[in-house]
């Protein structure tokens, strides 16, 4: 059996989601996520050079390294070939889930409705995306989709900021934030690393127990 989310994020509650341009940020970048006390990062596959910042790093060691937007199943092939260890989906597709399995890692496709979560939980996930997070109302979707669906585990993503990051933690429900504030592409440009850093042990202390 796959193993869950949970058990590769080990605790992090933190998921920083990262858009790469390039391969040569993936090194420095880890450095900064690491220093920072992150201890795990979704690299997103929407720039041409994603496979290659995956491999980079994945092979960095410092962070458990999964791929997001990922949209079809020759995607999920490539992101787990480079290296990726958990896959995650803007959106819930029936592909995507069966090669996840048949590849042995995690999969967190994005539910936006009561039905989508009805069709994960019956394909046998556990955990999914709220996605976008707060154009679908923020907590007060979390809560009105968690009370129903008791078994499921939620990591919201899309429009959250480090001062929403209390309101969703405190929600039994919520397994980790994703955030895309940590390292934005203008970051990395700016080759910002102190500042990637900063973000990051700001984070993780607020996602402290």
């Amino acid at each position: 059996m796959t193993a869950g989310l949970a058990s590769v994020l080990a605790g992090s509650r933190l998921l920083p989601v990262l858009t790469v341009a390039s391969a040569a940020s993936a090194g420095p970048l880890a450095d900064a996520l690491a220093a920072g006390g992150a201890r795990c990062a979704e690299v997103t596959f929407r720039t041409p050079d994603a496979e290659r910042v995956v491999r980079a790093m994945a092979a960095h060691g410092a962070l458990t390294v999964g791929a997001g937007t990922v949209l079809n199943a020759e995607q999920a092939e490539r992101a787990v070939a480079a290296g990726a260890q958990f896959l995650v989906s803007p959106g819930l597709d029936d592909e995507v889930i069966v090669k996840a399995g048949e590849l042995g890692v995690p999969v967190v496709p994005g539910v936006a409705t009561a039905s989508e979560l009805m069709r994960a939980l019956k394909a046998g996930l556990d955990t999914v995306k709220l996605f976008p997070a707060e154009p679908l109302g923020g907590t007060a979707m979390l809560r009105a989709l968690a009370a129903p669906f008791p078994q499921a585990r939620f990591v919201p993503t899309g429009g959250i900021g480090p001062d929403q990051l209390p309101a969703y933690l405190g929600h039994p429900s919520v397994l980790a934030v994703g955030g895309s504030w940590i390292a934005t592409p203008g970051h990395l440009e700016r080759r910002a690393h102190d500042e990637i850093r900063r973000l990051t042990a700001e984070a993780v202390e607020r996602t402290a127990p």
